[in-house]
């Protein structure tokens, strides 16, 4: 009864007693110049009343007695003259009912049934922990993925990336760590997703198992630049919420490359010049003041673990995106096509992947077993073309030909699912496989 009353009291203090109207005075270029609104700032949140109904906008330009504001939805109905209502800066205020439930990017729900707002209102754009108050990386988390759980370790506090093209499994990969991990809450964002598959995600691939803790906020690929680059920024205010509680946050933001081609949208409306193969300058500071703000937290707070998915066109591993991404991560994991294509699922390329929280993350016998691993298929990969064209004389080499032997057994553990005595059992079937 206590939470019903506090919803509701914060829904009446988020009533303004006060509401700052202007007027739309031109439209060109994407934008609606609006004059009256001089109590504006950038960055904004706007409601413009046009005769086709109520559209959302935020403001990206200030000149006196203009104010420029980019609309949520294409500018059909409006006219000169038409009401715009300043709201202040965007925020979201999440509530711990929020879990289980499905909301858009600005804090509405999408299944529906009612949402409360939570008592204390998030700007979408904070900054992260001071980095002096930040605690270390944790220990090892539990994923439910055996090659997680031993030769990429992800621990508590790590943030990681997940660069694939489409349709290589990315998605099946951040379901099955939103069931798997060992994490207290799950925030995940879907950017810039297509409308069918919210209902699979959620119903399908992530099941009410991985529901039952999970606060899923999205925007659909035929919204609005701003709406899906709010996505990502909504997501991580919810889960800056649970962390300040004390709680481990499971953060997957699902993708940030959408997040950057809407930052690039939004950006070049506000005048910026495309510079880094059409990306503007901004963009650096929008992706790493994002990834910031997830980790460790400070004392006496918990921590956010985070994996960030890249869309990359043709494994192009130094695009913009993936470039600027990787250089502030805590490990990535790349995911290749041709691993796809042959049947093995998750489809990572380990020799290409690399978990910088080893050799930390594990034991001096662990990391043993976790190098003589690489070592093998790393062998077996310089040699693969003489091996599949005949070329290889076996003796010719003891460590391809342990390679060779071991290769079914180990390509098979890069796809198993962890045992029922998670990472110890991982270790436990590594070493068999390394013994056989």
């Amino acid at each position: 009864m206590a939470n019903l009353f506090d919803g509701l009291l914060a829904e009446i203090a988020g009533a303004a007693p006060v509401r700052r109207i202007g007027r739309v005075v031109e439209s060109r270029r994407g934008l609606v110049e609006v004059a009256g609104l001089d109590a504006a700032t950038i960055g904004d949140r706007v409601l413009i009343h046009s005769r086709d109904g109520v559209a959302g906008g935020e403001v990206l330009r200030l000149a006196p007695g203009r104010t420029s504001v980019l609309p949520d939805a294409s500018g059909d109905g409006m006219a000169i003259d038409d009401r715009v209502e300043l709201l202040g800066k965007a925020e979201v205020a999440p509530d711990n009912s929020w879990i289980g439930r499905v909301v858009d990017a600005t804090g509405q729900p999408l299944d529906g049934r009612p949402l409360l707002r939570g008592s204390t209102p998030r700007a979408l754009r904070a900054q992260a922990p001071a980095a002096a108050s930040r605690r270390r990386m944790g220990g090892r988390l539990g994923t439910g993925v055996a090659v997680f759980d031993t030769l990429l370790p992800l621990v508590r506090g790590q943030r990681i990336g997940f660069f694939a093209g489409s349709g290589v499994g990315k998605s099946s990969l951040l379901a099955r760590f939103a069931r798997g991990v060992d994490a207290d809450v799950v925030v995940i964002a879907l950017v810039g997703e297509r409308g069918r598959e919210l209902r699979e995600f959620t119903e399908r691939v992530l099941g009410p198992v991985g529901m039952a803790r999970s606060v899923v906020v999205t925007a659909t690929s035929d919204q609005s630049p701003l709406m899906r680059r709010m996505c990502a920024l909504t997501a991580m205010a919810v889960a800056e919420h649970f962390r300040d509680q004390g709680l481990h946050v499971l953060l997957l933001v699902d993708s940030v490359t959408r997040f950057a081609e809407a930052h690039r949208e939004v950006a070049l409306a506000g005048g910026e010049d495309a510079s880094l193969r059409g990306y503007p300058p901004s963009l650096a500071h929008a992706i790493m003041g994002l990834a910031e703000r997830a980790g460790p937290g400070p004392e006496d707070l918990g921590d956010i673990t985070a994996v960030f998915s890249v869309l990359v066109a043709g494994s192009d591993m130094d695009e913009p995106v993936a470039d600027i991404l990787r250089g502030v991560l805590d490990g990535h994991v790349v995911l290749d096509r041709r691993i796809a294509e042959r049947g093995r699922f998750p489809a990572i390329d380990l020799l290409r992947s690399v978990s910088r929280s080893l050799p930390d993350a594990a034991d001096e016998a662990e990391n043993t077993l976790i190098l003589d691993a690489r070592r093998l298929l790393g062998a077996y990969d310089r040699a693969e073309m003489m091996i599949q064209a005949g070329l290889y004389a076996s003796g010719s080499d003891p460590v391809i030909d342990r390679a060779i032997r071991l290769w079914p057994a180990l390509d098979a553990f890069l796809a198993e699912s962890a045992p029922a005595n998670g990472v110890e059992g991982s270790f436990e079937r590594l070493r068999t496989c390394l013994e056989l």
